[in-house]
């Protein structure tokens, strides 16, 4: 992973709220004092890629239910033997969605956001920074439950924002609007 050009990303970025904006100068900071910020087995945290997944009609996002933390997410996680966060993001797009024709609608950043992970047996407490990407999909194809959910659908806009009430996803919502 190249740091110099995810900086570059992270400083690309526009932010759509000050939420946003803090969370994405916590990113650069952590990447600039961290040069193994990918590494999860830093302590203090570790940088992620994630997938922000709508359809066709872009009425529609792809949430899983992530089995550790009880929670609908965007797909998503750690950073392996990718080459940039946008491939990472797209294996784990892949890997915990069973899709196989997901398509980049940007390579640019479309949401940062920084969040604490609870400790677990052999983890402390660490912080996700976490880069998201845009990406599509057909709402039709088969869908592939991983070992790492409990589910995994479709959600339309309106049941989105039925979801408990998380700053993050809510963002993403209104983004995702924004294309419609």
């Amino acid at each position: 992973m190249k740091r110099e050009a995810l900086l570059g990303a992270l400083h690309r970025h526009q932010p759509s709220d000050a939420i946003e904006a803090e969370h994405r100068q916590r990113t650069i900071d952590f990447v600039s004092l961290n040069k193994n910020c990918c590494d999860r087995n830093l302590d203090s945290g570790h940088i992620t890629a994630s997938s922000w997944i709508i359809d066709e009609t872009t009425g529609y996002a792809l949430l899983t239910h992530h089995r550790k933390l009880d929670r609908w997410l965007q797909l998503g996680g750690h950073i392996e033997d990718d080459d940039d966060l946008l491939a990472a993001a797209l294996r784990e797009a892949r890997e915990e969605s069973g899709l196989s024709d997901i398509h980049t609608l940007s390579d640019a950043i479309f949401d940062i956001d920084v969040h604490l992970i609870p400790a677990r047996k052999r983890e402390p407490q660490h912080y996700h920074y976490d880069v998201r990407f845009l990406f599509q999909a057909r709402r039709g194809d088969s869908l592939t439950i991983s070992d790492e959910s409990h589910d995994l659908r479709w959600f339309s806009v309106e049941e989105l924002q039925e979801l408990p009430r998380d700053d993050s996803i809510d963002r993403m919502v209104e983004k995702m609007t924004a294309l419609r």
